[in-house]
């Protein structure tokens, strides 16, 4: 693991197995995936923007688990779904989605195929 990951996690080092599931399924699955750590988030890019993880806190704190990432994708449509937190329209036809991950199990093929979905749209913009 990078040295700036780790710095990164060093405010929960709980959730670096979350993370660590996410990068390995995502580095799996989606290809030419640049990952950079900033001071807030890591993104992933291909090479646009298509996923980032934080510790944005898109819920109240007694509305989220105790120890958990942001996982952020950006798509062309509103997931329907429960596992969102968070989604907003900033732009027509981009939609912006926050996802609370709380263990490494929740990296499934649901969430792949949404993070592949979301590489997708972001390598289609010009």
């Amino acid at each position: 693991m990078a040295p700036a990951v780790l710095f990164f996690f060093e405010k929960d080092p709980a959730v670096l197995p979350i993370y660590e599931a996410f990068e390995a399924r995502t580095l799996a699955e989606v290809e030419n995936v640049s990952i950079r750590v900033q001071k807030t988030q890591i993104t992933f890019t291909n090479p646009r923007v298509f996923a980032a993880v934080s510790f944005l806190p898109v819920r109240k704190k007694a509305e989220r688990p105790e120890h958990c990432l942001t996982l952020t994708l950006g798509l062309n449509r509103r997931l329907d779904s429960p596992r969102v937190a968070a989604a907003s329209e900033p732009y027509p036809t981009r939609w912006t989605h926050h996802l609370l991950l709380s263990s490494p199990e929740e990296i499934d093929g649901e969430l792949a195929a949404w993070v592949k979905e979301a590489a997708a749209f972001s390598a289609s913009k010009r």
